[in-house]
């Protein structure tokens, strides 16, 4: 009884370290392998990365605006803000102090437990 199998047959696309393809059939080189924090991983490979336009530097004084215009600018932004409503800003604020006042409640706890802890282990 005989079975045929193919083990050498990668239907996924890729290939090996020396055919130099990754799963997408993109060209991937040999050799580099990937930092992955784990020894003994074996040896992966990357594709190197490719420059783009974010790599280069913008040059910092092109279409600079002056203080006025500056000004003008971020009203002109602030009126495209979307501000919250009176409500919305009473509910915040109540959400603000309540959380405020159980973080106090949680650390103060936990402060006088620690050190009545600490009486209990150091007391004579």
């Amino acid at each position: 009884m005989s079975q045929d199998r193919d083990d050498d047959v990668d239907t996924s696309g890729a290939r090996d370290s020396d055919g130099a393809a990754g799963p997408t059939g993109a060209a991937v080189p040999t050799g580099s392998a990937v930092p992955t924090g784990k020894a003994g991983r074996g040896d992966t490979t990357v594709a190197r990365r490719v420059r783009t336009d974010a790599d280069t530097a913008e040059d910092s004084r092109a279409n600079r605006a002056n203080p006025f215009q500056y000004i003008g600018q971020v009203i002109e932004e602030l009126r495209k803000v979307i501000w919250p409503t009176r409500n919305q800003m009473v509910t915040y604020t109540i959400v603000v102090f309540l959380f405020l006042i159980f973080m106090t409640a949680l650390v103060s706890g936990v402060d006088f437990g620690a050190g009545k802890l600490v009486e209990l282990v150091f007391d004579r």
